[in-house]
């Protein structure tokens, strides 16, 4: 079997039962173990008071164990432009040296674009020159290959050629020597190494930009672990590379008038998340909490971090069986399916980036394994970001419009999401935004294609005084990047497809006050309620796992009830009044045509029982048809039981839901009483034809 470890985001393979030298020197007391624990023994299906004692016991030997490691890396660096300055500036022919090798590679570059634009060829050789200056960044170093990782991600920055050609770049660099990297491991722990383990691989299994890493066995539990030790000296490479990128950004901001974003903010949000990924008790504090929010779900594996041996330049992790998530040969020989586990990723960044707003900022196919087991396992957890919580609803929201087309609320979703300051005016963006969309959204919701609303969306982004955050770049990055992953396996996937119920669920179900007015705005449309877009979101977001008949509507119910929903009040009771009166009459025509020929002369004297149009009968008809298909969804839901309704009746039993049942009844009576005058007194409101023209037996 093929085993599979990520550093640097990249996986490499290595055969079980090679690459391990053997040592059980003796004498030599090991701490205990760090880890979770495995599920303990339990009484009648409750954790025993021993099992309790356990599990309470290993929690505090955990966070010793942690408290420890972050006292290793008490001297971790962290970005800051004052002391690179201070100590870069001290080193001018260091810096200078530098500064030529990097003038010298990206002013070439500069040069043919120039002279691109003076021959006029700028546009034609722009895929050519993109992949240029990806070989560039590649021969630059760490730096800049995170750098171009990072511009990958900006449709701001880059256009759509440069956005694929860096998309493209590797981690992948030499390894260097295992001596460095066996004495850091040791002055890093404090004891020596085959104290620490039984085994390790005498060669590095993977190597990228920031580090490498070893397979190895602990030699006090024979666990199997993933080393990873940081390269020597990189601190030092990418300070002296941001003290002068940092330079360059004042540059730009000051003489480049086509780039808008600020340059100096931007470098400077790069490089803290660079250095973050340089203190690895920080990526495993991340894992840590990673595993808390997501691995609730069974489909779902996180490593656990062994924090005894753990330090800043040190991560010591367990060990994961698995395939890249881009093998899908590999994956189905295991029996399982390359879009179930897209699916269970798409589902699980959802929750990421719109729950709780943590997510895995990086998650390409080096980071994302299938396990024999079936599980999506997360890897490489240095790069993390957080949306923010106005951000995440005003996504939700962002959908919401871009469905029903209201190109002028999606574009003052732009200052909640922060991509526009408030002194924009956003109206010159919406003729972009109309004729890009109008075009995408020609196909259903479970056509679109995430890349080209991407691609596109990043042409409206670079053409406009856009700030796209770096939390939607990454967002961007992680869900483009998993419908990639599905392209593979079938050609036709769609992650916006794949992502709707999600989507669908929270609007009917969640009562933050944004997804609650975007619900209405969905739902209501010029005084009128939408029945196929209700029936549309409840058939979508029964399709999502967590779905909840209990939930659904309630948020707006309590609005509809609330101190400030008089005019949705106003629109629910007309609705209601409608409903009950399709229902009566479609009842009524039901019970009309059920009764044999010979007996309706004599019950209605040859006539029809109500004189209205065939068209609105047939209406009516139709709204009570998806009335009873929607309470069809909702009892149809799992584990439904009518009881689960019980909030929603006693929110119909307060003094306001009285008052508004009594107008419904009052307006179903005054509607029925004048068709039945108008009936009797044979004045029809429109042409009309007998009930019984629309017998439909």
């Amino acid at each position: 079997m093929s085993l599979v470890v990520s550093a640097g985001g990249h996986p490499f393979y290595l055969q079980a039962g090679k690459g391990f030298s053997i040592s059980k020197p003796k004498g030599y007391k090991i701490c205990p173990r760090a880890a979770v624990v495995e599920a303990t023994p339990r009484v009648n299906g409750s954790p025993s008071s021993t099992s309790i004692q356990v599990l309470a016991t290993d929690r505090a030997e955990e966070l010793k164990a942690e408290a420890r490691a972050l006292a290793r890396a008490a001297d971790a660096s962290v970005y800051s432009p004052q002391l690179l300055a201070k100590k870069y500036g001290s080193r001018p022919v260091k810096a200078v040296k530098r500064t030529l090798e990097i003038l010298v590679a990206l002013g070439t570059f500069a040069l043919k674009l120039f002279l691109d634009q003076k021959n006029g060829t700028l546009d034609q050789n722009k895929r050519k020159r993109a992949a240029e200056l990806r070989t560039i960044f590649t021969r630059l170093g760490p730096t800049f290959i995170k750098l171009g990782q990072g511009l990958s991600t900006r449709p701001d920055l880059c256009p759509p050629e440069y956005l694929e050609e860096l998309a493209q770049l590797q981690d992948a660099l030499p390894t260097f020597p295992n001596a460095d990297a066996f004495s850091c491991i040791e002055t890093e722990l404090g004891m020596p190494l085959e104290s620490i383990f039984s085994s390790i691989s005498p060669t590095p299994i993977a190597a990228a930009s920031l580090g490498q890493v070893y397979k190895a066995r602990l030699k006090y539990s024979g666990k199997t672990v993933a080393v990873k030790v940081q390269r020597p000296g990189i601190e030092e490479a990418i300070g002296l590379d941001f003290y002068l990128i940092r330079g360059l950004g004042f540059f730009i901001n000051k003489y480049v008038d086509i780039i808008t974003t600020d340059a100096v903010a931007l470098i400077g949000e790069f490089a803290s998340r660079v250095y973050q990924e340089l203190n690895y008790v920080q990526e495993g504090q991340n894992a840590r909490k990673f595993k808390m929010l997501y691995a609730d779900k069974e489909d779902i594996l996180v490593p656990d971090i062994f924090w005894n041996y753990t330090s800043g330049k040190v991560l010591t992790m367990e060990w994961v069986d698995g395939v890249k998530l881009n093998e899908q040969a590999a994956i189905e020989r295991q029996g399982l399916k390359l879009l179930d586990l897209v699916t269970t990723g798409i589902q699980c960044s959802l929750r990421q980036l719109l729950e709780y707003g943590y997510f895995h900022a990086d998650p390409h196919p080096g980071n994302l394994l299938a396990t024999p087991e079936g599980k999506l396992a997360f890897l490489d957890f240095g790069m993390m970001s957080e949306t923010p919580e106005e951000a995440r609803f005003a996504i939700i929201g962002h959908v919401v419009h871009m469905v029903n087309r209201d190109y002028e609320a999606m574009a003052r979703d732009y200052y909640a999401l922060d991509f526009l300051s408030a002194d924009v005016d956003v109206s010159p963006i919406v003729p972009a935004l109309r004729d890009f969309f109008d075009d995408a959204l020609s196909y259903t919701v479970s056509e679109l294609n995430f890349k080209t609303l991407v691609d596109g969306l990043g042409s409206v982004l670079y053409q406009y005084p856009f700030n796209v955050p770096p939390y939607y770049a990454l967002i961007l990055r992680s869900l483009t990047v998993l419908e990639g992953l599905a392209l593979y396996a079938d050609p036709n996937f769609k992650v916006l497809a794949a992502s709707y119920p999600y989507f669908a669920k929270r609007l009917l179900t969640d009562p933050n006050p944004y997804l609650r007015d975007a619900l209405i705005e969905l739902l209501f449309k010029d005084g009128r309620f939408r029945w196929n877009r209700l029936e549309n979101l409840l058939v979508q977001g029964s399709k999502d796992r967590d779905f909840s008949a209990k939930d659904a509507l309630q948020p707006v119910l309590k609005l509809l009830l609330g101190p400030d929903g008089e005019e949705l009040r106003t629109l629910v009771i007309k609705e209601a009044v409608r409903v009950t009166e399709a229902v009566t009459l479609c009842t009524f025509v039901d019970t009309y045509n059920s009764v044999p020929s010979f007996m309706r002369s004599l019950i209605f004297n040859g006539n029809g029982a109500l004189a209205m149009s065939s068209a609105e009968l047939q209406s009516m008809m139709e709204l009570r048809d998806q009335v009873f298909r929607i309470w069809g969804l909702l009892r149809s839901s799992e584990n439904f039981d009518p009881a689960l309704l019980q909030p929603i009746l006693q929110i119909l039993q307060q003094p306001e839901a009285r008052s508004l049942g009594g107008r419904v009844v009052g307006g179903i009576t005054q509607r029925l009483a004048a068709r039945l005058l108008q009936q009797v007194l044979q004045m029809p409101m429109a042409p009309t034809s007998s009930l019984s023209a629309l017998d439909t037996r």
